[in-house]
């Protein structure tokens, strides 16, 4: 399991840490992150562990997944479910847009990285193929400026995780993770270089 001391260390660097308002939820998110989305300093992942400091984040490997992870997947009291579109299911699996009624608390597993980084993990993690879809298709449009998307169901994983959160009743976990995001991303754009300026500064230099 990753360590919370990397997820710090970035939130100091972008000056984020006296922000933070931890909240409770009855939901519990799990991140499977791909080796080199840890790094980005335009990642939202964690995010969603500042505000629920319960979340899990794991490296994700395709044969060898930590036990911790499928611990977690298991867990008697919880329902885990894959965050992922409702088009890729295949005709047997099961999708939820909602909650099952009188269902045990969710665990939600985000496949975290690009969209074609979450496809891949997506369809190469066989220990996730006998979990049901949770689906938020019709989530709300994303302001996400970090990375461009290059599909309308690609939200950044924070977006995501707060959508969902409002979906199944954790209004204030939802609303927190919601302005603790658009802080991230007016800091993330206000250090964010930009290119053509600095292009523009080389060529007089020149």
């Amino acid at each position: 399991m990753l360590n919370d001391a990397l997820f710090v260390y970035y939130l100091k660097k972008q000056c984020l840490c006296d922000t933070i308002i931890h909240q409770t939820a009855k939901s519990r998110f799990c991140l499977m992150m791909y080796d080199t989305e840890v790094m980005k300093p335009s990642n939202t992942g964690k995010l969603i562990a500042d505000v629920l400091p319960d979340t899990l984040a794991f490296l994700w490997s395709r044969t060898e997944p930590e036990k911790a992870l499928l611990d977690a997947i298991n867990d008697p009291h919880r329902q885990a479910y894959v965050v992922f579109p409702d088009s890729y299911a295949s005709p047997s699996r099961k999708v939820y847009h909602q909650l099952p009624a009188n269902s045990k608390p969710p665990l939600f597993i985000l496949l975290d990285g690009t969209w074609t980084e979450a496809r891949k993990m997506f369809r190469k993690s066989p220990y996730l193929d006998a979990l049901p879809l949770f689906s938020i298709n019709e989530a709300s449009k994303c302001d996400y400026m970090l990375r461009q998307a290059a599909r309308e169901e690609q939200h950044c994983t924070a977006e995501v995780a707060a959508s969902i959160l409002a979906n199944v009743g954790d209004d204030l976990a939802s609303q927190q993770l919601f302005s603790h995001f658009s802080y991230f991303r007016q800091q993330y754009l206000i250090g964010k270089p930009d290119r053509r300026q600095a292009k523009r500064r080389v060529n007089q230099l020149h």
